[in-house]
């Protein structure tokens, strides 16, 4: 199966099945799901300033676990922190997954949910900093699905990258330029952009491929 087909099977989740899964992370949980949560999670994920961290990219991560369901260890936690992990998006600032992660640990703790849960959904958001080494499987599928983009298909990936260009409208060309290069260019360095084998077999070629082409642009 090509990166192109996977993603084919990833299709943005439909709202009911969003829904679903926020559902059914609670009650694994043995906690009722906070329906208002939910409703502040998406109208986070739907501000306006956001172009590629909102409501899709939330759909497209939860359709990829439905893929990778039954390989992990935690399932509803891994759900719950990528329904959180860019809960709070502002370009460029540095502590959103922390703010993201503080929310997450907040809400659980509010549901009365296991402390260790909340610690381990806390532990997952944070991870999709993407500058240390994921550590555990449940981490290893969260950040691989955060980082599925990388390996679309090509007119996706350029959708992806005119969309972050927008969150960024308002750094000068050079310096985006230059920034963005430096970011990809971390990826493209690293021995295996995933971790998982299933990502590792559908999506890394795609992705080097990807991030190769969009270097090229940007030096031109």
């Amino acid at each position: 199966m090509s990166a192109g087909a996977f993603l084919a099977f990833a299709a943005p989740l439909g709202w009911r099945a969003l829904f679903a899964t926020w559902d059914h992370a609670w009650l694994e949980l043995r906690r009722p799901p906070p329906a208002p949560v939910r409703r502040e999670l998406l109208a986070a994920w739907s501000e306006r300033a956001r172009h590629y961290h909102d409501a899709r990219h939330l759909r497209e991560c939860l359709a990829f676990y439905s893929l990778w369901q039954g390989q992990g260890e935690r399932g509803a936690e891994v759900v719950l922190a990528l329904w959180f992990h860019d809960a709070v998006y502002e370009p460029g600032a540095a502590d959103n997954e922390l703010r993201s992660a503080a929310w997450a640990a907040r809400v659980l703790g509010e549901s009365k949910a296991p402390s260790e849960a909340g610690q381990r959904v806390y532990d997952l958001v944070m991870a999709t900093r993407h500058d240390a080494v994921a550590r555990g499987i449940d981490a290893e599928i969260l950040v691989d699905i955060d980082l599925a983009i990388l390996g679309s298909p090509t007119a996706r990936f350029a959708d992806y990258e005119q969309d972050i260009r927008k969150e960024y409208a308002f750094v000068p060309e050079a310096r985006y330029r230059a920034a963005r290069r430096a970011v990809l260019q971390r990826f493209l360095e690293r021995a295996q952009i995933y971790k998982t084998l299933k990502a590792k077999e559908l999506l890394e070629a795609q992705a080097r491929s990807n991030l190769q082409s969009a270097l090229e642009r940007l030096c031109q």
